[in-house]
């Protein structure tokens, strides 16, 4: 069980380190907290005490885990609009007759200054993804000149 609330203890570390703990809810956080808690207990001899918060805590985030994935399902993949294109352009700096290579060096040159890893947001550099992957979708396409 020492063991187990080592592990836990290095995902909260983690999920700090990586940012991920931003986005996570009160109520992910209040199961992460009673998670290690409850390893703490098990592991210091009182399994009584600890295997339920354990256990709700686990419970609890294959809940979420499912209701994360259903969503997903039933979104749609909303339609791209021209104005989406422009503002990926816009964003990568590129002109409407870019091919796949100039888009793919404006993105690896914006990326490199504004990458999570040297200072930037990860917000931004997942802005500047999209509209990369938008930019690549709609070339392969063929519909990248308006």
């Amino acid at each position: 069980m020492g063991a187990l609330a080592l592990l836990l203890a290095g995902l909260a570390i983690w999920l700090i380190w990586t940012g991920r703990l931003q986005r996570m809810t009160t109520k992910d956080g209040m199961a992460l907290g009673a998670a290690l808690v409850g390893a703490v207990l098990a592991a210091k001899g009182k399994p009584v005490l600890g295997a339920p918060l354990l256990i709700g805590a686990a419970l609890f985030f294959a809940k979420q885990g499912n209701q994360r994935a259903k969503m997903r399902k039933r979104q749609p993949a909303a339609p791209r609009a021209d104005d989406d294109v422009a503002k990926a352009r816009a964003l990568l700096g590129l002109a409407s007759d870019a091919d796949a290579s100039a888009i793919r060096a404006a993105h690896r040159r914006l990326i490199a200054s504004v990458h999570p890893d040297k200072g930037g947001t990860e917000a931004l550099a997942a802005q500047i993804n999209a509209a990369r992957d938008l930019l690549l979708d709609e070339r392969a396409k063929g519909r990248a000149q308006p």
